[in-house]
Protein backbone atom coordinates (compact mmCIF):
# COMPACT_ATOMS: atom_id res chain seq x y z
CA UNK A 1 0.00 0.00 0.00
CA UNK A 2 1.38 3.35 -0.75
CA UNK A 3 1.39 6.30 0.73
CA UNK A 4 0.69 8.27 -1.77
CA UNK A 5 -2.52 8.55 -4.54
CA UNK A 6 -3.57 5.29 -6.18
CA UNK A 7 -2.29 4.45 -9.81
CA UNK A 8 -5.87 3.86 -10.84
CA UNK A 9 -6.98 7.55 -9.73
CA UNK A 10 -4.06 8.93 -11.59
CA UNK A 11 -4.86 7.09 -14.39
CA UNK A 12 -8.70 8.27 -14.22
CA UNK A 13 -7.38 11.90 -14.19
CA UNK A 14 -5.24 11.77 -17.05
CA UNK A 15 -7.84 10.10 -19.23
CA UNK A 16 -11.01 12.20 -17.43
CA UNK A 17 -9.33 15.55 -15.89
CA UNK A 18 -12.51 17.30 -16.17
CA UNK A 19 -14.62 15.04 -14.47
CA UNK A 20 -11.96 14.69 -11.65
CA UNK A 21 -11.43 18.58 -11.48
CA UNK A 22 -15.40 18.85 -10.86
CA UNK A 23 -15.05 15.76 -8.02
CA UNK A 24 -12.21 17.04 -6.05
CA UNK A 25 -13.80 20.98 -6.46
CA UNK A 26 -17.14 19.18 -5.07
CA UNK A 27 -15.15 17.59 -1.84
CA UNK A 28 -13.45 21.39 -1.85
CA UNK A 29 -17.17 23.58 -1.68
CA UNK A 30 -18.52 20.64 0.87
CA UNK A 31 -15.73 20.83 3.22
CA UNK A 32 -15.63 24.76 3.14
CA UNK A 33 -19.72 25.00 3.30
CA UNK A 34 -19.73 24.69 7.09
CA UNK A 35 -17.90 25.37 10.85
CA UNK A 36 -16.68 22.12 10.46
CA UNK A 37 -12.53 21.73 10.66
CA UNK A 38 -11.22 19.92 7.92
CA UNK A 39 -10.36 16.73 10.28
CA UNK A 40 -13.69 16.24 11.94
CA UNK A 41 -15.14 16.70 7.97
CA UNK A 42 -12.47 13.86 6.95
CA UNK A 43 -13.07 11.98 10.02
CA UNK A 44 -17.30 11.96 9.34
CA UNK A 45 -16.69 11.02 5.34
CA UNK A 46 -14.04 7.99 7.09
CA UNK A 47 -16.96 6.69 8.90
CA UNK A 48 -19.72 7.13 5.98
CA UNK A 49 -17.05 5.19 3.60
CA UNK A 50 -16.92 2.29 6.12
CA UNK A 51 -20.61 2.25 6.71
CA UNK A 52 -20.58 2.33 3.01
CA UNK A 53 -18.26 -0.52 2.71
CA UNK A 54 -15.86 1.53 0.25
CA UNK A 55 -12.49 0.04 0.97
CA UNK A 56 -10.85 2.79 -1.50
CA UNK A 57 -12.44 5.91 0.21
CA UNK A 58 -11.60 4.55 3.55
CA UNK A 59 -7.86 4.49 2.28
CA UNK A 60 -8.61 8.02 0.64
CA UNK A 61 -9.81 9.22 3.72
CA UNK A 62 -7.16 7.51 6.42
CA UNK A 63 -4.09 8.87 3.78
CA UNK A 64 -5.37 12.60 3.94
CA UNK A 65 -6.21 12.34 8.19
CA UNK A 66 -2.49 10.96 7.94
CA UNK A 67 -1.28 13.53 5.71
CA UNK A 68 -2.80 16.53 7.74
CA UNK A 69 -1.73 15.52 11.35
CA UNK A 70 -3.88 13.72 12.54
CA UNK A 71 -3.55 10.46 14.82
CA UNK A 72 -3.62 7.12 14.70
CA UNK A 73 -6.06 6.60 17.73
CA UNK A 74 -8.75 9.22 16.44
CA UNK A 75 -8.93 7.64 13.17
CA UNK A 76 -9.53 4.38 14.71
CA UNK A 77 -11.99 5.68 17.00
CA UNK A 78 -13.98 7.05 14.50
CA UNK A 79 -14.17 3.42 13.17
CA UNK A 80 -14.69 1.91 16.60
CA UNK A 81 -17.70 4.56 17.13
CA UNK A 82 -19.29 2.49 14.80
CA UNK A 83 -20.33 -0.95 16.45
CA UNK A 84 -23.74 -0.28 17.78
CA UNK A 85 -24.61 1.15 14.83
CA UNK A 86 -22.98 -1.08 11.63
CA UNK A 87 -21.91 -4.24 13.66
CA UNK A 88 -18.66 -5.72 14.59
CA UNK A 89 -17.84 -7.14 11.34
CA UNK A 90 -17.90 -4.25 9.63
CA UNK A 91 -16.14 -2.21 12.22
CA UNK A 92 -13.57 -4.92 11.91
CA UNK A 93 -13.59 -5.16 7.77
CA UNK A 94 -13.11 -0.93 7.89
CA UNK A 95 -9.86 -0.80 10.64
CA UNK A 96 -8.35 -3.76 8.05
CA UNK A 97 -8.42 -0.98 5.74
CA UNK A 98 -7.38 1.90 8.08
CA UNK A 99 -4.78 -0.06 9.23
CA UNK A 100 -3.40 -0.30 5.81
CA UNK A 101 -2.73 2.67 5.08
CA UNK A 102 -1.48 3.24 8.71
CA UNK A 103 1.14 0.53 8.45
CA UNK A 104 1.61 1.94 4.76
CA UNK A 105 2.37 5.23 6.65
CA UNK A 106 4.55 4.18 9.25
CA UNK A 107 7.16 2.15 7.44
Amino acid sequence: MSKSIPSHYLKVKEKHPDFIKAVESLGEKTKSEGPLDQKTAHLIQLAAAVTNKSEGSVHSHTRQLLKMGAKETEIRHAIILLTNTIGFPNVMAGLTWVNDIIDAFSE
